[in-house]
Order: C-alpha cells, then structure tokens, then sequence
C-alpha cells in the first residue's frame, strides 16, 4: 500500500502495520476488504490473538519521498493511513508503531495524514500528549459511520478530537443517515457503496438525502462509489462502481474540506 491509491480521496495510501480485529456488532466488519484481501495473501493476522505483520526501514521512509513531492510542486498530499488496520486498536503491540507514526508526521509538514478508525473512543488517549494542547494542523481525524446508531456511538468521541478536519466515512452506507447533528463539528462527509464478495446495497436515495444534508450545511460531501450492486444493476463496466464517469450527474461530486 503506497504511493498513487485508487482511494479518490488521498492521494497516497500509508499502513504503520496489516491486521485488525473486529469491533463487536459494527456491519462496517462483517464484510472487511482488508480482511479477505490479507486472506487471500495466507496472511493470518485477524483477531485479537493473531499476529500482525510490520515493515521496514524502506517502507517507513515512502512518506518522506511524498512530502519531498508536495514541498517541490507546491501541492499538498493527502496521506490515508491504515487502510489494512486500525491506528487505534487496543493492542500495547501496536504502541511502538503509533509511536513511529507520531514521530514521523513532523517530518512531512508538507502532507496532511487522514487518520480514520472505527475506535475514535482511544484517539485522545493514544495520540502524543503534547497534540491535546496544540493538535497539528497536517493531521485530519474521522471515524466510520455505517449506520445511525453507529453514527449515534462514535461521533460524540470524534468531537472531542481538536482536529483541523474532523469527517464521517459512511462506507459502507447501509442505511438513510442523518448526520445534521453532528454538522458543528463535522468538515467532510466521504459516501461510498459496499464492493466485494457479499457487498450489500446501497440505495441512491440514501446518497442523495445525504450529499442534499452537506449541501444545505454547507459542509464538503465526497461520493467516492457506488458499490458492487449498484455497479452491476446499472451496467457499470467498474465493478465497484468508482468511475464517475459512469455515474447519474448528480451523484458526481468529489468535494475536500476548505481547510485543504
């Protein structure tokens, strides 16, 4: 996972480390990508007892190269970390990693890393003391929001976060949501359908009650796809459904926070 992600909200893809286990009741879980994807490569390292799998010298330093990219063109690059893992597992395994990360955030100022996790409950506990008096600017913080009641759960903790960008996956989006609640606090709303083996359906009047909620706010909506049900009952040659292209037009809004 690297440089040039399919994710069309980064812009590169960083893990610290492969390898989760399930929060309990959370549907966003039942059907991991990253889980059958670490399957599929033989990699056993799901679940609280499993190993996980950690990386080199070389690896760590991608970022490096990035940031050298963003300061040398002038654009910022969006970091999405973790993608095969959750920054915020309850794991003590795991704190020399987060500890790398954390050190090696200052070293890109030029990159702004997008922490998302289902735990956003460890966030302030775990991040470096010193980011609860003064969080970095380069840091976006978000949290997985599949359903209302998960949305109910996890947002309260994401607003204790004093993030610059505070935002809300609801990908997989498996039900209507109503997110105005949370608009004070919230920056960014990214809306995506399930893809993969035993993917659920998305419906567009979901999406679209949710981008109409953003837009009335005024907060940034992101509709990354429409998911592998979607894709195959509209003929979509993408089997995820990420081609915009092949998209109704409303539908086609892929907006970034303003403080980006």
């Amino acid at each position: 996972m690297g440089k040039d992600t399919k994710i069309s909200w980064s812009t590169d893809s960083f893990t610290t480390h492969w390898g989760c286990t399930e929060v309990p009741q959370s549907q966003a879980c039942e059907n991991c990508y990253a889980r059958e994807f670490a399957k599929r490569l033989r990699y056993d390292i799901w679940g609280q007892d499993k190993p996980r799998r950690f990386f080199d010298d070389e690896h760590w330093r991608q970022p490096l190269s990035w940031n050298r990219i963003a300061a040398r063109t002038g654009r910022r690059r969006r970091i999405f970390v973790n993608s095969m893992s959750d920054t915020f597992e309850g794991r003590r395994d795991l704190d020399p990693v987060r500890q790398r990360l954390w050190d090696l955030i200052p070293e890109c100022p030029d990159c702004d890393w997008l922490l998302l996790t289902k735990r956003p409950q460890n966030i302030l506990r775990m991040v470096p003391p010193a980011w609860l008096e003064r969080w970095p600017r380069n840091v976006w913080t978000g949290t997985t929001c599949e359903t209302q009641r998960w949305a109910g759960i996890r947002l309260p903790f994401l607003e204790r976060v004093p993030a610059p960008v505070r935002f809300v996956s609801a990908e997989p989006l498996l039900e209507p949501l109503d997110l105005s609640p949370y608009f004070g606090f919230t920056n960014w709303i990214l809306i995506g359908g399930e893809s993969g083996h035993g993917a659920r359906r998305m419906d567009p009047a979901w999406a679209r009650d949710l981008i109409a909620q953003c837009k009335a706010a005024g907060v940034a909506v992101h509709f990354k796809q429409k998911g592998a049900i979607l894709a195959r009952e509209l003929g979509c040659k993408d089997r995820a459904g990420k081609k915009p292209e092949e998209w109704p037009a409303d539908l086609r809004i892929q907006e970034f926070p303003a403080l980006a």
